[in-house]
């Protein structure tokens, strides 16, 4: 198979994690902040500990959550991924404004739900 385009910039953004409860969830990122000493920050419907673990307060998709990785062109890389055989479950897109901000594949790999973001722009020698 080909190699993916360097230009797309793939990277593990986070994993989340499905609970069955906001309850759940909570304990779970208390836990993380205990062990590792992750900050915790809530949101509307999960948690995170640090930047890279997304504790969900409901189930979501796949069977045990799911993996964000970031591109730096999500359109291009949605192209990149069809034209190799995956599938986007395009009910899961979200929007900003016109701007494509997350998409889905459907399926899953090993029982997380794989969905792609705009990946960070790195801060530049100027902090920019």
């Amino acid at each position: 198979m080909e190699e993916c385009p360097q230009d797309l910039g793939f990277s593990l953004v986070h994993v989340g994690i499905n609970t069955g409860a906001p309850e759940e969830a909570a304990a779970l990122a208390g836990l993380f902040a205990a062990a590792f000493g992750f900050p915790v920050r809530q949101g509307s419907s999960s948690y995170f500990a640090g930047s890279g673990i997304e504790i969900m307060k409901s189930r979501y998709l796949g069977r045990n959550g799911h993996i964000a990785i970031g591109t730096k062109d999500l359109n291009k890389a949605i192209e990149h991924l069809e034209a190799r055989g995956f599938s986007m479950d395009r009910d899961t897109f979200k929007y900003s404004g016109e701007t494509l901000t997350a998409a889905y594949l459907k399926g899953d790999f090993g029982g997380f739900a794989v969905h792609l973001v705009k990946a960070a722009e790195p801060a530049g020698p100027s902090g920019t």
